[in-house]
């Protein structure tokens, strides 16, 4: 899809259309849906999908701003505070790949308008707390490497006329311990609850290589 900005210049911006079976009820799941729980392996679009909507969603002014954010996981266990810069400068390279499908959806112009003008809202998922996002499409992204408490402070945070999409493979996470992960008991608690919906993503909606979902395959834990 070919767009302008007022300078007149044309610029391709991609429109969502989903590529597999899956993606399609992760789309109608998110549309009909407060909170969605996604999981599934890398490369079956877990983000990309969530963000392409999230953008949609701004555009046609469904939402007034997209909350994006991630857990922030360190080497040596030193937290954000001793690095450089604002809490958006220091969590912006690990939303580089959000960021990265965005600019898929949105020409230029439009991205830094929006992070320039808190439209699109860069939030470290450990300030989070106190705060209410109404009309908003809220985006947490790598769930698998948030603890419990974490996810659940993300969820209550949703305000009205919002959606909260939480993503993530289950089988990959970096915290120092497998069992702290909260991703997989968020799922299970909150599992056939009115408003929220679950959608795993599996190797068959790999659509970066066909090899990786068998290489995917091949690597797990038997």
């Amino acid at each position: 899809m070919s767009r302008r900005n007022r300078k007149g210049n044309n610029y391709n911006t991609k429109k969502l259309s989903p590529k597999t079976e899956n993606q399609t009820e992760y789309i109608r799941a998110m549309v009909e849906n407060t909170v969605t729980l996604c999981h599934g392996p890398a490369g079956t679009g877990k983000t990309s999908v969530s963000v392409g909507l999230a953008c949609e969603h701004l555009v046609a002014g469904k939402v007034k701003k997209i909350i994006i954010t991630r857990p922030i996981i360190e080497s040596g266990g030193r937290g954000l505070g001793y690095l450089p810069g604002s809490f958006k400068e220091k969590i912006h390279p690990y939303l580089i790949p959000v960021l990265e499908e965005m600019s898929l959806y949105l020409n230029p112009q439009e991205t830094k308008r929006y992070l320039d003008n808190d439209i699109i809202d860069i939030v470290p998922l450990e300030y989070m707390r106190g705060r209410n996002f109404h009309n908003c499409f809220m985006i947490l992204d790598e769930s698998q490497n948030a603890t419990f408490e974490q996810i659940k402070m993300f969820i209550t945070r949703v305000g009205r006329n919002s959606k909260a999409v939480i993503n993530g493979d289950l089988r990959q996470s970096d915290l120092s311990s497998r069992d702290r992960s909260g991703f997989y008991k968020i799922i299970d608690r909150l599992d056939s609850l009115e408003d929220v919906a679950t959608i795993e993503l599996t190797a068959l909606d790999i659509l970066r290589n066909p090899l990786i979902g068998k290489i995917i395959d091949r690597l797990e834990d038997k």
